[in-house]
């Protein structure tokens, strides 16, 4: 079994069902007490935000560059990102390690296509949904992105920072996210990814007529598949 890296802490909120999907998975895969072999280095979120809305992207890349660097040092043997607008930096995080990065938008897009999605709505925060970063790549994989209107990103984003990052869940903010949901489907999406890890926390496929993907999940579950693509059989014979 692979060690899994993982930077996580943006926001901590998010990083949990990180840890517990990996090690379900494993277990699930593998049987026993089997559990994931990962590091885990958390950042401190404030200090990423402050950079993120100052627009000192540089600032931020440096310290997801160390935080990459110790995690290498530490043993692991793949990179996880367990957030999505910070996927933005791959490119600087990946100059600085030799391990590779496992790209949050390469296994959301392999399951888009596996589901036949052609045309999929994307909530995430204002960086993600605004910049060409993310929806440029997912255009490289053939999927043609929506992203809502300017009120209705301003209060997704919103949500995200001022209550899901704290661990806030209200219910206006889920009818706020369903109605944003439904115009996104109105608007000809076939499906929606919820591209901020934190927004699996307000919203499940109960709050939407079209079909969720949710990018914790699906990155969790991917590192897991790439964690034990050198195991032959449960009981961890190597190939």
């Amino acid at each position: 079994m692979k060690t899994i890296g993982l930077i996580g802490g943006m926001s901590w909120e998010s990083t949990v069902p990180y840890y517990r999907l990996l090690n379900e998975t494993v277990k699930a895969r593998l049987g026993g007490l089997h559990s994931a072999r990962l590091v885990l280095y958390s950042v401190d979120f404030d200090e990423i935000a402050h950079h993120q809305h100052a627009g000192d992207w540089n600032a931020a890349g440096q310290v997801m560059a160390q935080a990459a660097r110790s995690v290498e040092a530490a043993g692991a043997d793949f990179l996880v990102i367990c957030t999505n607008t910070m996927h933005k930096l791959v490119p600087e995080v990946q100059a600085a390690i030799s391990i590779p990065v496992l790209h949050i938008v390469d296994v959301l897009a392999a399951q888009l296509k596996a589901a036949g999605v052609r045309k999929l709505g994307l909530l995430a925060t204002r960086f993600t949904m605004e910049q060409d970063f993310y929806r440029a790549r997912l255009e490289q994989h053939g999927i043609e992105v929506m992203v809502p209107n300017e009120a209705d990103r301003a209060t997704v984003h919103r949500v995200i920072y001022e209550e899901l990052c704290q661990g806030v869940v209200r219910d206006a903010s889920r009818d706020a996210y369903r109605a944003i949901i439904a115009r996104l489907a109105q608007a000809g999406a076939d499906a929606v990814a919820l591209a901020c890890t934190e927004i699996a926390m307000l919203i499940n496929q109960h709050d939407s007529p079209v079909p969720l993907f949710d990018t914790t999940e699906i990155h969790a579950r991917a590192a897991v598949d790439f964690a034990l693509s050198d195991l032959t059989a449960p009981g961890g014979t190597p190939t």
